[in-house]
C-alpha cells in the first residue's frame, strides 16, 4: 500500500496514536466491532485468524462502533476488559468510531469507497463488516457481517502467499 490509507490517524483503546502505516507490508483485516451484538462471538474467530496468521503477516484491527443498535455502549476500558475476558482478544483494538454519516472515521470513509457494499452502497449495514486490505496493491475486499472470520481464511492465505 503506497497511498493515503497508510496515513489515516487512529487511536488505540489505550490512547496510543497509530496509522495503518505502522502495519506497512502486512495484510490488514479491519473490522467494526461491538460487544453486545449477535455477531459478537466472531471475536473468537478473529482472534483465531490473528493467532494463526500473524507470524505470516496478517494484522487484525478492531474498531468498536456504537452506531448499530447502541451495541457498544462501554468506554475504552470496559471494551478492552470485555474482549479480553470473554474472547481472549489480543489483536489491536481502537477507540470507538463512527463508520457511517458525517462523523464517520476517515478510515471507514476510504474503505467504503474502495470496497462498496451491495449495489454500490457506501454504507456499512451492521457491526462486524470486514475489510481485507492487500499489502501490495492496497486493494480492499469487503465481507458482510454474516461472513464468519473462518470463511475468509482462503482469502487471507492467498494474500499471505504472494
Amino acid at each position: 500500500m503506497q497511498d493515503a490509507l497508510l496515513d489515516l490517524p487512529c487511536v488505540t483503546l489505550s490512547g496510543e496514536q497509530k496509522t495503518l502505516g505502522d502495519f506497512a507490508g502486512k495484510a490488514l483485516l479491519v473490522v467494526n466491532t461491538a460487544s453486545q451484538c449477535g455477531f459478537t462471538p466472531q471475536y473468537k474467530g478473529l482472534e483465531q485468524l490473528w493467532q494463526q496468521y500473524r507470524e505470516q503477516g496478517l494484522v487484525v484491527l478492531g474498531f468498536p462502533c456504537n452506531q448499530f443498535g447502541k451495541q457498544e455502549p462501554g468506554d475504552a476500558k470496559e471494551i478492552a476488559q470485555f474482549c479480553e475476558l470473554n474472547f481472549g482478544v489480543s489483536f489491536p483494538l481502537f477507540r470507538k468510531v463512527e463508520v457511517n454519516g458525517p462523523g464517520a472515521h476517515p478510515l471507514f470513509v476510504e474503505l467504503k469507497q474502495r470496497a462498496p457494499g451491495l449495489f454500490g452502497t457506501q454504507k456499512i449495514k451492521w457491526n462486524f463488516t470486514k475489510f481485507l486490505i492487500d499489502p501490495a496493491s492496497g486493494k480492499v475486499t469487503r465481507y458482510a457481517p454474516t461472513t464468519k472470520p473462518e470463511a475468509i481464511k482462503a482469502s487471507v492465505e492467498a494474500l499471505l502467499s504472494r
